[in-house]
C-alpha cells in the first residue's frame, strides 16, 4: 500500500514539475516565437 501511494505522490509531483516548466520556460506566444525583423504577425 505504501508503494501505490507513494508512486501516486511522485506522479503528482512530476506532473505539477513538467506544467509549470511548460507554463513558464518552453513555450512561447506565436507573436513571439515568429515575429523576426522580416516578418511580423
Amino acid at each position: 500500500m505504501k508503494a501505490i501511494v507513494s508512486g501516486i505522490a511522485v506522479a503528482v509531483i512530476v506532473a505539477v514539475g513538467a506544467a509549470y516548466v511548460l507554463d513558464t520556460k518552453v513555450q512561447e506566444t506565436a507573436q513571439v516565437a515568429f515575429t523576426t525583423s522580416g516578418a511580423r504577425i
